[in-house]
């Protein structure tokens, strides 16, 4: 058993540490193995008694030795089934390859394995690429992480991100390509300034209006120092191969260049301008908020909702409907039918905006209301005329009264109305921290909400409001304070985008760009093509100031900021003082001037990072070399928020697409298909998969986190039922592996962290293989590095067909990699390496090494076939499985010209010249006479006796010939005492079981002859006894009086399809038991 690395490190063991070993020596082994089980036993119960009578409730915290059972409560009590990660010292020095000539543990330990080979990989410089070494590589292979946010945790959406990347960047690498990953981390300007925020007011007491804005960022910078670095630790532990030391953070200096070149740049285009315009805005946090951060929630009829600022909760799905005086434009009211003065009424869900209303509309077409064009109505608050104006789009004959208030200021549909009439007014009702303007002062100051109450109230008093109903509607919640969004309007920077979008879609319809999966190009089309100007302000002080200034001359009065002209933009100071020259004619002493306080979109700075993280706006070798990059794999939910702005942001600044494919992967969902949410419990840190972690320490990371103290006991129940005891060690090779292999699964990933642990079992059980094939290794074995099924002196057909079967796993392993289907990869390699290599080749592999007179050549070629199939698995594995596999890698024998790493070994080619159909045909049969063989001894629970089974066709000798080399295989998985070839199809089949092979003219005896079959026959007995209990029961049901009367004809109909089964069933059961009773004699 070869145990070492490279040459120098090799040591070989006995035959009897190999597992050869004479009967004597097993029978020893056996009784040491059973003592040594024991004596554990009773010290682990001992150390159990110990711990509960010192009152534990298991270890603390998430680690564990062993299984690590360990319960969630206090009390002792243990949790069942739930494996936390041993606690283990790395002994390898940092940065130093470990020590593999020790002997392979006895089992898979995910913190073992996963130790010290990441810190090795970074010191060697594997992840690394330089610009001039461009010239040693035929291609290059860039991508640039989806940056996330830099105070902010791993989720599982960012384990699925960074797994299928790390799982493109390793594949490539192995291929022979310069490859480059390049790290990063968001400012995330207004998530870090809310954490920021609630962190000073909880400790200092603050706001940061009370500290002021430089003192406020500077305690987001300590923030940022103190937490930054914990999300690049979790990308490690994770296995991503990036490259560290090109980590591009979106607020450092180059990066804070590039944002100022680029709104300089758009600007002087005449794409980025000012202007009032209407866009999403959080009363909480008093800032205009990107689509991206509003959640969209369906709300059901008089529901009521806990808002921010509010103590009691406030109810929504509510419509109400109030009415309008009408009038002719002198004020004269307008009489109805019935000679009384005319009202309109209005339906609406926010009662409170009919302060800024502007207008009525009404469809020109709907001749209810014909009479009242031309009219107004009185607004009873401001005292003023409202024109009624006649409108296609925004009114609905057949919705409501078909009487439709408009607002321009407060809603996207009215602010569009008065557009097409601008004649409207646009009146803004609402302050920045959600009050009432002084727009109608007897309300003015009064919360939105509360201004509801009281307008209600006094329309009624006027008798002018007819009653409130409920309706089902959508509220727009802003993600990170919760409060309702306000569509407000307010001077803001705007990019006009509808020139490149029309670019962006032509780019996709023509090819240059691909979109994966295709099914995404629907959504790009639809966004791009109706795309709006994007608003890039935000009223934050964290982020990328913006570099535009309002300048005048001193002792003038200061400019309108509403307008464009006003302002003068500029990259630095020296370029500012200089435009401001040339555009007043006077000195800068002579000018006053004042920079813009609002902070830019953080997607704006987002948008310019495939270049930006290569110097741009620096003409650099890194810009030329590795831009634009090759993939941009990130979350379908943002293709149109951070996808469509790169390529905008590259088509307008560097002309070109910044990448050539967009590869999407869907959203992660817990196991029910509930988004992830961590009001549910069901938000999962990567490492505590990875890990393991009790549930009473999933409830404290709830009871820690920012979530409202309402809604931690609900997350806590959620916790409870989907993890009942937290959750099992999984290690991160597993949880790759499972991530990627979900991405097959269509629209959503419903995540079940069961099958995460299934894959730990898979590595668990490669682990197992190792052990075991290593020591059917021969004691001599040297790796026959021109070896071929075509070119060996002798080789067996078990040998042929499993080499025709990792030709296969090649060929579609390379399939999904380059069709970006890892599903797809990942079933082909677990086929291979489950059903195949373990289930099948290994077990006919061993009568072969155990036959002590077995063919020389044969053993040779057959060592050499399993060397193969363990190296290649390895190699086509570690894309998904990094950790295990190098670790299991290291410990093969080498080859003269292997890298000192799997990871930068060649990713297997796929070998034609290794297809054999022919073997695999007859290898099909061979299985099917083993399943059928083993299906006739479960049947009649024959046990493991060695039982002599004859293989008969009704072709005769035609069909025998080609399974006679699989004699030993069929022997051995039949646990057959012999197998028998029989050259006729006239056999004597008086003492035998007959089994029928499907899809196959074969049959197969298993021979009675003097077998004790008293077990089969009382199993059978059992069955018989249980199916004449229920014939006897189902016959007494039917037979009564009432039954044909009183049973419905559908249950009747049922009882005799149960009753002809039963009486089946028993007459085939009794005669088994007469066919074996006879058969045995």
């Amino acid at each position: 058993w070869w145990e070492g690395g490279r040459p120098g490190g090799t040591r070989w063991v006995s035959m009897a540490d190999n597992g050869i070993m004479t009967p004597e020596e097993k029978k020893a082994q056996r009784e040491a193995a059973k003592k040594a089980k024991k004596a554990a036993k009773e010290a682990a119960a001992a150390k159990k008694k110990q711990r509960l009578g010192e009152g534990g409730g298991g270890n603390k915290g998430n680690k564990g030795g062993g299984k690590g059972k360990g319960g969630g409560g206090g009390g002792g009590k243990e949790a069942k089934d739930i494996r936390l990660r041993e606690e283990y010292v790395n002994p390898t020095p940092k940065g130093e390859k470990k020590d593999i000539t020790e002997p392979l543990p006895d089992s898979y330990s995910p913190a073992r394995v996963e130790a010290a080979w990441y810190d090795w990989w970074e010191k060697r410089g594997f992840f690394a690429a330089k610009a001039e070494d461009r010239h040693k590589y035929k291609e290059k292979f860039v991508m640039v992480i989806p940056p996330p946010n830099v105070t902010g945790y791993l989720h599982m959406g960012h384990a699925l991100t960074n797994a299928v990347e790390d799982v493109f960047c390793r594949y490539h690498r192995m291929d022979g390509k310069q490859v480059l990953w390049v790290p990063g981390a968001d400012h995330a300007g207004i998530a870090t300034q809310v954490v920021v925020e609630k962190r000073i007011k909880r400790e200092l007491g603050k706001t940061r209006h009370d500290l002021g804005r430089d003192e406020f960022l500077k305690h987001v910078w300590a923030w940022k120092e103190e937490k930054g670095g914990h999300i690049f630790e979790q990308l490690r532990r994770l296995g991503s191969s990036l490259d560290w030391n090109r980590t591009a953070f979106t607020l450092d200096d180059d990066r804070q260049a590039a944002v100022r070149e680029a709104f300089l740049r758009l600007h002087d285009m005449g794409i980025i301008y000012r202007s009032k315009r209407l866009g999403n805005w959080c009363c909480t946090l008093k800032t205009a908020i990107a689509d991206i951060e509003v959640e969209h929630v369906d709300v059901a009829p008089f529901t009521k909702i806990s808002i921010p600022g509010y103590e009691e909760p406030v109810e929504f799905g509510i419509i109400e409907d109030f009415g309008y005086d009408v009038v002719e434009q002198d004020g004269t009211p307008v009489p109805g039918p019935d000679g009384k003065p005319s009202v309109m009424r209005i339906s609406t869900t926010r009662l409170e905006t009919m302060l800024a209303d502007a207008a009525v509309a009404i469809h020109p077409d709907d001749e209810r209301y014909r009479h009242f064009h031309g009219k107004f109505v009185h607004h009873p608050y401001r005292n003023v005329r409202l024109p009624i104006v006649l409108d296609r789009e925004l009114v609905k004959m057949d919705f409501g009264t078909a009487c439709v208030k408009v607002t321009p200021a407060h809603d996207p549909n009215d602010y569009q109305c008065a557009k097409r009439h601008p004649e409207l007014e646009f009146l803004n009702m609402l302050t920045d921290d959600g009050c009432i303007t002084d727009v109608v002062p007897q309300f003015a100051g009064l919360p939105r909400y509360e201004a509801r109450l009281r307008v209600r109230e006094d329309l009624a008093a006027k008798g002018r409001h007819y009653g409130v109903r409920g309706n089902p509607m959508n509220l727009a919640f802003c993600e990170r304070s919760r409060d309702v969004i306000e569509p407000m309007l307010k001077p803001q920077w705007w990019m006009d985008v509808e020139d490149v979008s029309k670019r962006a879609v032509a780019a996709v319809r023509d090819g240059e760009l691909k979109i994966v999966p295709e099914s995404h190009r629907v959504t790009w089309f639809r966004w791009m093509e109706n795309s709006q100007p994007w608003c890039l302000s935000r009223q934050l002080w964290w982020g990328h100031r913006i570099n535009a200034w309002l300048v005048w001359p001193k002792g003038e009065e200061r400019p309108d900021p509403d307008l464009d002209a006003s302002w003068i933009v500029a990259r630095d100071e020296a370029q500012l003082h200089e435009r401001a020259r040339a555009k007043f004619q006077r000195e800068p002493e002579e000018l006053a001037f004042e920079q813009d306080a609002d902070v830019l979109d953080t997607w704006f700075s987002s948008g310019l990072f495939p270049f930006a993280v290569f110097g741009w706006p620096r003409k650099s070798a890194d810009l030329e070399t590795f831009f634009p990059i090759e993939l941009m794999e990130t979350g379908e939910d943002i293709l149109f928020f951070w996808v469509a702005r790169m390529v905008m942001m590259s088509l307008l600044l560097m002309d070109t697409l910044p990448f050539r494919t967009v590869y999407l992967h869907t959203m992660v969902r817990d196991a029910h298909g509930r988004k992830m949410s961590k009001a549910l419990g069901n938000v999962l840190d990567p490492i505590d998969v990875t890990e393991g972690i009790r549930l009473e320490n999933l409830h404290e990371k709830l009871r820690q986190g920012n979530l409202d103290p309402r809604e931690v006991s609900k997350a806590i129940e959620g916790q409870k039922q989907d993890f009942p005891h937290g959750i099992s060690e999984c290690g991160t090779d597993a949880m790759r592996f499972t991530l990627c292999t979900y991405t097959s699964q269509g629209d959503k990933i419903n995540l079940n962290v069961n099958q995460i642990v299934a894959d730990r079992n898979f590595c668990n059980k490669m682990w197992n293989v190792v052990k075991f094939a290593m020591r059917l290794l021969p004691e001599d074995f040297v790796v026959d590095e021109s070896f071929s099924p075509n070119t060996a002196t002798k080789i067996r057909q078990e040998d042929r067909w499993i080499l025709s079967c990792l030709q296969d796993a090649i060929v579609e392993s390379r399939r999904g990699l380059d069709t970006y289907n890892l599903g797809h990869t990942t079933g082909a390699l677990k086929t291979f390496v489950l059903r195949e290599l373990c289930d099948v080749h290994l077990e006919m592999l061993k009568p072969l090494v155990y036959d002590e007179n077995g063919d020389a050549d044969l053993k040779r070629s057959a060592s050499q076939t399993l060397y193969v199939c363990l190296d290649y698995m390895f190699r086509l594995l570690h894309p998904f499985m990094p950790f295990v596999t190098e670790e299991l890698w290291q410990r093969l024998p080498r080859r003269s010209g292997d890298r000192e790493s799997i990871m930068i070994s060649a990713y297997p080619a796929p070998e034609p010249t290794w297809t054999n159909r022919g073997v695999e045909k007859q290898m099909a049969a061979v299985n099917e006479i083993i399943a059928t063989t083993r299906k006739m001894r479960e049947d009649f629970n024959l046990g493991r006796q060695s039982l002599a089974v004859t293989l008969v066709s009704q072709d005769g000798a035609k069909d025998m010939e080609p399974l006679e080399a699989f004699e030993h295989s069929l022997a051995k998985l039949c646990m057959a005492s012999k197998v028998v070839f029989s050259k006729t199809s006239e056999v004597d089949t008086s003492s035998s079981l007959v089994g029928v092979v499907p899809n196959s003219m074969l049959r197969v005896l298993v021979n009675l002859h003097g077998v004790d079959v008293s077990q089969a026959i009382a199993s059978q007995k059992k069955k018989l006894a249980t199916f004449q209990k229920d014939l006897a029961r189902l016959e007494g049901k039917m037979s009564r009086p009432t039954y044909r009367e009183k049973v419905p004809q559908k249950v009747q109909e049922e009882d005799q399809l149960k009753f002809s089964t039963y009486q089946e069933s028993v007459r085939v059961l009794e005669k088994s038991i007469a066919d074996i009773e006879k058969m045995a004699s």
